[in-house]
C-alpha cells in the first residue's frame, strides 16, 4: 500500500504534470496556428476543416509535450518537499533517494506504456488525417507534400503474384511499365507485361495498352500468347489505393503497420533502413518519459538550497539534450552508419546511464 509520502507525491507529480500539459499545448497551438494562418486564409480553407486539422494535431502534440511536462512536474513536486527542507527531515529519518524515487519511477512507467499507445494509435492515426487536409485543402506550400510521381514501385500480392511499375502518377492513376508475374508454386504460371495502364473507375479494372499476356504451362513452358496494342480493360488483383501506400510516410503508420511494411519491403528487395528505424523509436521514445524522470529526481536533491532554480535549469538542457541525441542516433541510422537498433536506442542508452550516475553522486 501506499504511505502518505508515496500519495502526497503522485498527487503532486499529476496536478503539475496535467497543468504543465496544459500549458505546453496551448503554446503548440497558438505558434501553429499564427505559423499557418496565412496559409488557411489564402486557400480559402473552411474554418470546420482548420477545427478538424488542430484536432487531429492534438495527439502530436500532447506527445511531444508529455517528456517536457514529466520533467518538469518531477522537478516542481520534489523541489517543493527540499525547498521546505523535508528531504533534510526524510533524510534524517533514513528515508533514501531511492524510496523517494519509487512512486515517481512507477509513475514514469505508467506514463512510459500510456505514451505507447498514444503515439501507435491516436497520434498515428491524427498524423494521416491532418496531412490529408494539408495535401488536399492546403495545397499551397504544403508541409506534407503527396508526391504525384512515384518511381520503381513493387507490390507482392502474396508469396507468388510480384508487380512493378516504372513510374505510377497518383492523381491520374495511370502508370508505365507494368510487369505482373505469376510464380505459382514453383514455376511461372502467367506473365503480363503493358506499356501503360490507366485506372477504370467504373469498372474498377485496369485499361492497359501495348500489353502482352504470357501463359505457361506446369514445366515452364509457353503455351498461350495474347499481343495486343489498343486498350482493353483486365483485373490485375490491386487498386490505386494500394499503390498509394507507396507514397505514406513511416509517421503516418503505427508501430504494427509499419511491422508489415518492413516485411512486404523487404520481400520486393527495397531498401527499409529508415523505415526500421522509425519503427524502433516508436518504442524507445515511449520511454522519454521514465529516461527524464531517473535524470531530474538526482538534478533536485544536488543542490538543495537551489534546488528549484537548479532542478529548472538543468532539465532545460536534459531535455533539448535528449532530443538531441535522438536526432543524432536517427541520422546515423539513416545512413547506415550504426544498426537502426542502436540508432534509436543510443539517446535513452546514454541518459540512462548519465541519471545512474547522478543518483549514486546525489546518494553519496
Amino acid at each position: 500500500m501506499l504511505n502518505k509520502l508515496d500519495q502526497y507525491l503522485i498527487r503532486q507529480f499529476w496536478i503539475i504534470m496535467g497543468l504543465s500539459i496544459l500549458g505546453f499545448l496551448s503554446i503548440f497551438l497558438v505558434v501553429d496556428l499564427i505559423e499557418n494562418l496565412d496559409r488557411f486564409m489564402d486557400n480559402k480553407v473552411p474554418s470546420r476543416l482548420v477545427l478538424e486539422y488542430y484536432v487531429y494535431t492534438i495527439p502530436y502534440f500532447i506527445s511531444i509535450g508529455l517528456p517536457m511536462a514529466v520533467l518538469i512536474s518531477t522537478v516542481f513536486s520534489l523541489g517543493s518537499i527540499v525547498k521546505r527542507n523535508e528531504w533534510t527531515a526524510m533524510k534524517a529519518s533514513g528515508i533514501s533517494i531511492y524510496r523517494v524515487a519509487l512512486p515517481l519511477m512507477i509513475c514514469g512507467l505508467i506514463l512510459s506504456g500510456g505514451s505507447f499507445i498514444l503515439d501507435n494509435k491516436l497520434v498515428a492515426y491524427g498524423n494521416e488525417k491532418r496531412f490529408e487536409i494539408d495535401r488536399d485543402h492546403v495545397k499551397r506550400k504544403s508541409r506534407h507534400k503527396l508526391k504525384n510521381t512515384l518511381k520503381n514501385i513493387f507490390l507482392q500480392k502474396n508469396s507468388s503474384t510480384h508487380i512493378s511499375l516504372s513510374k505510377y502518377y497518383i492523381k491520374k492513376a495511370s502508370g508505365h511499365d507494368l510487369t505482373l508475374v505469376d510464380l505459382g508454386q514453383s514455376t511461372i504460371r502467367e506473365r503480363i507485361d503493358a506499356k501503360k495502364i490507366n485506372w477504370d473507375s467504373d469498372s474498377s479494372k485496369w485499361a492497359i495498352s501495348e500489353y502482352s499476356i504470357r501463359q505457361f504451362d506446369e514445366n515452364g513452358l509457353e503455351k498461350n500468347v495474347i499481343i495486343g496494342v489498343t486498350d482493353t480493360v483486365i483485373d490485375l488483383g490491386f487498386s490505386p489505393t494500394e499503390i498509394q501506400q507507396q507514397a505514406r510516410k513511416p509517421d503516418e503508420l503505427d508501430y504494427y503497420h509499419l511491422t508489415e511494411r518492413i516485411s512486404e519491403l523487404k520481400g520486393n528487395g527495397v531498401d527499409t533502413v529508415k523505415w526500421e528505424v522509425t519503427r524502433y523509436i516508436k518504442v524507445s521514445f515511449a520511454f522519454t518519459n521514465l529516461i527524464v524522470i531517473l535524470c531530474g529526481i538526482p538534478l533536485v536533491v544536488l543542490k538543495e538550497k537551489n534546488s528549484l532554480s537548479f532542478g529548472a535549469g538543468s532539465s532545460v538542457f536534459v531535455i533539448f539534450g535528449y532530443y538531441a541525441f535522438i536526432k543524432f542516433g536517427q541520422s546515423l541510422g539513416f545512413k547506415g552508419v550504426i544498426t537502426p537498433l542502436l540508432s534509436a536506442w543510443i539517446g535513452n542508452l546514454v541518459f540512462m546511464v548519465a541519471g545512474i550516475l547522478l543518483f549514486w553522486r546525489a546518494k553519496t
